[in-house]
Order: structure tokens, then sequence, then C-alpha cells
């Protein structure tokens, strides 16, 4: 199966930007819920924020290379 190019860049690398990204979306789909109610925004922030899990925390690799001797 082919990684997702999200997977590859360094830039995702540290847990704490994913963590962030899947925050604001979070923070976002919350908003979106309390102000408008159920439309599209909502769905494309809930959207977001299923995609963001999943690909951040859920088919993340994880490291394997043990601690270095």
């Amino acid at each position: 199966m082919p990684v997702p190019k999200e997977q590859g860049h360094p830039f995702y690398k540290p847990l704490w930007r994913r963590v962030v990204i899947t925050a604001v979306v979070l923070f976002w789909f919350v908003f979106e819920l309390i102000t408008g109610g159920i439309g599209i925004w909502s769905f494309m922030a809930f959207a977001m924020l299923v995609y963001a899990v999943y690909l951040f925390f859920l088919t993340w690799p994880k490291d394997e290379a043990g601690p270095k001797a």
C-alpha cells in the first residue's frame, strides 16, 4: 500500500505539530456546530477531523529504530 505524501513529509514528523493541526480542526468543527448547526462547513470540518485523526494517529508509521547503542 503506498504511503500518503503527508506521512513522508518531514514537516509532519514531530508529534506536537500533528496534535496542533488536529486540535485546530477540532476547534473549527466545534465552532461550526455551535454557531451554524449542521451545514456544509460543519461537514467539511468533520471530514477533515476524521482524516487528520486517521492519518496522523491511526495509520502513522511507528518508529522502528530502537535506542542507539
